[in-house]
């Protein structure tokens, strides 16, 4: 498995401004490449190849007066520009035909310098390298500090410099994993137990043992700082210097409270890889949750990026990760007789069920629900069981027709 490792930099000024020409001119070939293939589909030719883009674009671009700034950086990057856009095409024509699963993927544009990222990847050909100082060596760039936070674990093959909308700088480094070193670092999952999660916005979690994980809501918190960075930026003429600072300021509120987020998400996925063989979470409409009133809370929660994290730590850790159909009725279902009680609003939070007469948690009680549904509740002879199959009531039965994600969304805010 490839994993990247994130590292932050501290350039000098004149490594800024390197790094700001090696931004620009790998911009000008992505941009370049991306031009002569819609020229190309607007007259019916052939796409370029990438060798032929290559030799036009970079080659002979050096030769011309209006692109010999292309010698200043280091070729590799270039060669990069023009491989994420010979991939962003091929994801395109992939998700036209139906070879992507999830979202379309839109055709690719034009990059902009005042776009939040900008990037420039290093392959092996390079010749960037470690130095026994622990500083990161780029090729036409020259020594840049780094701040190490943990060793890496292999040779990496590849690093991208990344600047983000705060004006902070980072290198991302692909590692190749070893498998048994990764499972080594594990407790042994045949001792441990499953677990069923409920996410929510009251509490951000709530496990199948019981256990609740508040909410942090980084943004809610910090809601009274970058409303005031907000309202100071809107107040600076447009492209002053006090304009960009008050933007860098806006930035990098919004950054931390990203980096916050993140950082919880991670600790609390890492956690519950750790202390259980199987995890069972509901596939939930996060698109369309998000459309709803309560948007800025979904936002906020980060469904989307904590369940990406169980997921690729499971695959990483060999435990079993499993995704429950959105439209399982986790909230509508007893978990002790398996009888649809049905919807309830928002308000209500316990519920006692009209068949068995247990009184239920509604975050505990869905789960439980989702571990069922996944298969992952056993017996005390640890066969695994599920809910045994109820008639449907008179107004239940029959074809109710297919959800469209407006009114699935409407229909998970309710339960």
């Amino acid at each position: 498995m490839q994993l990247r490792y994130a590292f932050r930099l501290d350039p000098g000024p004149g490594q800024r401004v390197a790094l700001a020409r090696a931004f620009g001119c790998a911009r000008v070939v992505y941009n370049d490449a991306v031009a002569a293939r819609e020229r190309a589909r607007r007259e019916g030719a052939a796409f370029p190849s990438a060798g032929v883009l290559s030799k036009m674009l970079i080659t002979e671009a050096k030769l011309s007066p209006g692109r010999q700034w292309l010698s200043e950086v280091s070729a590799v990057i270039l060669q990069q520009a023009l491989r994420d856009v010979e991939r962003a095409y091929a994801n395109f024509f992939a998700s036209l035909k139906g070879g992507r699963p999830g979202a379309r993927v839109g055709a690719p544009r034009f990059k902009s310098k005042r776009d939040a990222r900008q990037a420039i990847r290093f392959t092996a050909n390079a010749r960037w390298k470690m130095t026994e100082a622990g500083r990161l060596l780029l090729p036409k760039i020259g020594e840049v500090k780094v701040r190490w936070s943990r060793p890496l674990p292999s040779v990496p093959s590849s690093v991208t410099v990344i600047r983000d909308a705060a004006g902070r700088f980072f290198a991302s480094f692909v590692i190749e994993t070893d498998p048994g070193a990764d499972l080594a670092r594990m407790p042994e999952a045949d001792s441990l137990p499953s677990v069923g999660i409920d996410l929510g916005l009251t509490h951000f979690a709530v496990l199948s043992d019981g256990r609740v994980i508040d909410s942090p809501r980084f943004l809610r918190r910090a809601e009274k700082k970058l409303k005031k960075a907000q309202r100071e930026l809107s107040r600076k003429q447009k492209r002053s210097k006090n304009r960009e600072k008050a933007r860098l300021k806006v930035a990098r509120a919004h950054a931390q409270v990203a980096d916050a987020r993140r950082e919880f998400h991670h600790q609390l996925s890492t956690q519950l890889i750790r202390e259980n063989q199987a995890v069972a979470v509901e596939d939930l409409a996060v698109k369309a949750l998000a459309r709803t009133r309560l948007g800025k809370s979904v936002h906020d929660a980060g469904w989307a990026q904590f369940l990406a994290m169980l997921e690729y730590k499971a695959g990483r850790y060999g435990r079993v990760f499993v995704k429950v159909g959105r439209f399982e009725p986790t909230s509508q279902v007893c978990s002790a007789c398996g009888v649809k009680d049905g919807p309830k609003p928002l308000h209500v939070r316990t519920w006692m069920c009209t068949h068995c007469g247990t009184v239920h948690d509604r975050d505990h009680n869905a789960a439980k629900n989702v571990k069922q549904a996944a298969g992952l509740a056993v017996t005390a002879c640890r066969a695994q069981v599920r809910p045994e199959l109820v008639p449907a009531q008179r107004e239940e039965a029959g074809s109710h027709g297919i959800h469209t994600g407006a009114r699935a969304a409407e229909r998970h805010t309710t339960r």
